[in-house]
């Protein structure tokens, strides 16, 4: 019987659907409340705040995920999780107030970490392990997208009035419906280790998280940083986010590509290659910068720094299943949170003390110590 005979893409689709919905309402949030606590004449360090208490309530959240799987089934948390998304977005357009927003935006990621975890572990469950490099890519590719979608529906639903949230609460609502729509072909997470835990499961897996941390810090703070780098070149705003563009196309664009990678190497050293290769992009980024060949540069360079994420996924599923698979996921959301809340501001530290060379000289020293870690591990694992 052949791989594609073998394959659930029924509930595969639903759950690449469900996700890249929520993806969708995901990425249009963040600049939509941008966009009004500016126009409110809120300052820089209150809209920062602001938004990272959504990534604060990922990690909160984060440790308690197991537990209410096992209490809850997996079924009923994504679907409440997903009502919860839809409800508390209301509040929000609702409130317009920048002090309610605090708890409101933290309860929003508190509640929506659970669904994301849990469509995660469906996916990585749901993939046999000979196609799952490229149904992997696949779903990290299409959540990109879904995530740069975000702002383009704002560009045709604008940020006035209660439209785009309307939008939102929307996106939410067709998650809910994906979601109901295949939940009889998705498995519960039932397995006689009813001890799975964070706490069981990071000492298992410290180079993982690590790899999860870097890809999150590395992304995070290019998108943050990036204009600020450019800006030392003499780069206009709007070549900066044609080459943001740029970055976020190779990541839709090449994660399949990759997963083919982890099926013909191994995930552990499509990893150390994928992290080895972001090092070698920051090294040549100061040079290229100024030249075109920072387009395929950024091409790439998007492609292989998310690999890294994609192939710590693919690596989780081929070390761990049931209850310990979720707690893995879980954690792979915290330490997500917190590469991604920890990057930008340590990265920026780095530039203000060696000067703008300090964003390729700190995202580029973190990908070769992983490599070099990467590498290490496989050689005294002898694989």
């Amino acid at each position: 019987m052949g791989v594609a005979e073998k394959t659930p893409w029924p509930a595969l689709t639903g759950v690449i659907a469900t996700v890249s919905v929520f993806a969708i309402a995901q990425g249009l949030s963040y600049p939509l409340l941008s966009f009004i606590l500016e126009r409110q004449g809120a300052s820089s360090s209150l809209i920062g705040l602001s938004a990272a208490m959504t990534p604060l309530g990922f990690i909160v959240s984060a440790p308690v995920i197991p537990s209410l799987v096992r209490r809850f089934g997996a079924a009923r948390t994504a679907l409440v999780c997903a009502f919860l998304g839809a409800t508390l977005l209301a509040l929000i357009g609702w409130t317009r107030d920048v002090w309610l927003w605090f708890p409101l935006r933290f309860l929003l990621g508190f509640s929506i970490n659970p669904l994301y975890v849990i469509s995660e572990t469906w996916m990585l469950m749901l993939a046999p392990p000979s196609s799952r490099g490229r149904i992997m890519g696949a779903y990290t590719a299409v959540v990109s997208a879904g995530f740069a979608t975000g702002p383009l529906i704002l560009s045709i639903a604008g940020t006035q009035g209660w439209t785009p949230f309307l939008v939102g609460i929307a996106a939410f609502g067709l998650c809910t419906f994906c979601l109901g729509a295949v939940l009889p072909r998705l498995p519960e997470f039932h397995d006689a280790d009813g001890d799975a835990s964070l706490a069981r499961f990071i000492p298992l897996a410290a180079l993982l998280l690590l790899a999860v941390t870097v890809a999150a810090a590395f992304e995070q703070s290019l998108l943050s940083l990036t204009s600020v780098y450019a800006r030392s070149y003499g780069n206009t705003e709007a070549a900066t986010a044609t080459l943001l563009a740029v970055f976020v196309a190779g990541n839709i664009a090449l994660q399949v590509p990759l997963g083919m990678v982890a099926e013909r190497l191994g995930p552990a050293k499509g990893l150390a290659l994928c992290a080895a290769g972001s090092a070698l992009g920051c090294l040549l980024l100061p040079f290229l910068f100024a030249t075109p060949l920072i387009w395929p540069l950024a091409f790439v360079l998007g492609a292989i720094s998310f690999g890294i994420y994609t192939m710590a996924l693919i690596e989780l599923a081929n070390r761990f299943s049931g209850p310990m698979l979720i707690a893995g996921n879980a954690a792979f959301a915290l330490f997500w949170g917190v590469g991604g809340i920890a990057g930008p501001p340590v990265t920026g530290a780095v530039m203000d003390i060696v000067g703008t060379q300090g964003l390729p000289l700190a995202l580029g020293s973190l990908c070769f110590v992983l490599a070099l870690l990467q590498t290490g591990r496989r050689s005294a694992w002898g694989r």
